[in-house]
Formats: structure tokens, sequence, C-alpha cells
């Protein structure tokens, strides 16, 4: 089964202006991110999925292939799916959204989720552990699951909540952005408008659960770095970034 890799990217972030424009190591961060992803020995193909030219131009002078699309969707996912629908892309039924602000996200990561999707979930994403003062950051989404590893609920707020004091600590556990789907399983989110809960915590992921599809996660054993959402993100991913980086790319 082929898998299509897609990386969305808009310029419209009101936490770090034009996000994917801003430098990592010299070159802009929507470089770094599909650097990273072609990297990956997953993808039979990989494209930028954005609205904005700026974006396409960085893009393709480093040797990527863009494809443009509307500046209407509110959400990466919507993005992909506009992708997906071209006739270009037809031959992909496994399809991986690596969003746009994660140049660090670990192989484990895309590789798990593509595992959830191949194992019958209509979604595939993945977590890491944190502590629980970083649980208290809304930048940090956090995901409670079942025992069977699919996705309970995500969360800005620290999930799961301690009511009182107990001698086993909760676990948290931080949402990575990635998302594998399925054909019918993208379609199937795409196909309704945003709900009031994906509204509320601004998390596109909510309206897959509010529509009842299965997200299955894999929970890494490692912290990994987190993505870049404000410009003390990008200070902390420079300076690891040159602190971690050889012959230009990230050990």
């Amino acid at each position: 089964m082929p898998v299509l890799g897609v990386v969305p990217a808009r310029l419209g972030s009101s936490r770090l202006t034009r996000k994917p424009l801003q430098l990592l190591g010299g070159e802009p961060l929507v470089v770094r991110v599909w650097e990273r992803v072609r990297a990956m020995a997953v993808f039979d193909e990989v494209v930028i999925a954005t609205d904005a030219p700026e974006v396409r131009a960085v893009v393709e002078r480093a040797g990527g292939r863009v494809v443009m699309t509307s500046s209407a969707h509110e959400s990466g996912t919507d993005r992909v799916a506009e992708v997906v629908g071209q006739a270009d892309f037809s031959r992909f039924d496994l399809i991986v959204n690596v969003q746009g602000d994660e140049p660090f996200l670990p192989l484990e990561a895309v590789t798990g989720s593509v595992e959830r999707v191949r194992a019958g979930h209509d979604i595939g994403t993945a977590a890491v552990p944190i502590e629980a003062d970083a649980a208290l950051d809304p930048a940090r989404v956090k995901v409670v699951t079942d025992r069977r590893g699919r996705a309970l609920y995500f969360s800005r707020a620290r999930i799961p909540f301690l009511r009182e004091p107990t001698d086993q600590p909760a676990e948290y556990w931080q949402h990575l952005g990635v998302y594998a789907y399925s054909r019918d399983g993208l379609a199937r989110w795409v196909a309704e408008p945003p709900t009031a809960l994906e509204r509320a915590e601004r998390l596109e992921q909510l309206r897959a659960l509010d529509l009842g599809l299965s997200i299955g996660v894999t929970r890494l054993a490692e912290p990994a770095p987190p993505g870049i959402d404000t410009p003390d993100d990008l200070a902390w991913a420079e300076r690891h970034w040159n602190a971690h980086t050889m012959g230009g790319g990230i050990r």
C-alpha cells in the first residue's frame, strides 16, 4: 500500500507570525519539516500543501513538490483532503499528515501512526510522555486513551484531572503533530463541518471523535522535542538544532 506524505503549511498562525517562513538553522521552517519527512523511509511521495505563494517559492527552491490549495480551509486535515482528491494522488489509500511545525518529529511516531491504520483504525497518531507541570501548557495538546490504545479525548487542558492526591500519580501524554488516515477515514472526517468541541478547543481531531471515527494512538516510550507554536518555541528549537545537527541533518 503506497503512502503519501502531506505537510500542510499556512501563514495565518496567531501565535507565531508567518510561521512556515521563520528560519530554523538558516532555512525556512517548512523546508526543515519537508527535509525531515523526505528522509523517512516511509513515504512513496511527499508534498507540501499551502495557499501561500511565498511558501511555494521557498519549498520549490529547495527541490520539494507543492500543491496549491484553497485559502478557506479551517484545518490541516481539510487541506490534506483537497490534495488527496486530485487525480495525481488517486493511487494512495494511506495518507500521512505531518504538521508543518514538527521539524523534530520522531520516525517512530510516523511508523506507529501508519501501523495503527494498517491494523484497522480509521486514523493513527502518536503521543509521548510529559511531566505534570508541562501538561499545564495549553500549547501542548494532551490525549487520553482506552486500554486498547484508542483515543478517548484530546484537550489543551491537563487531562486526566486528579480530583484527590493519590499514591499513583496520573500519566500525561502529549499528542504529536502527525495523523495517518485511510482514504475512507479521511473522507468521512472532512465530509462534516467543524463541531462544537473542535471549535471550543481549536483541535481538529475532536471532529473525528465526534463522528465516531477510531483514532489509534501509538505511545512512545521517550519524550520528544515539542512542535513550534510560539517565539519561545522557535528560540528553543534553534538552540536544539545547533546542538544536535551534523552535516545538515538532525541527529
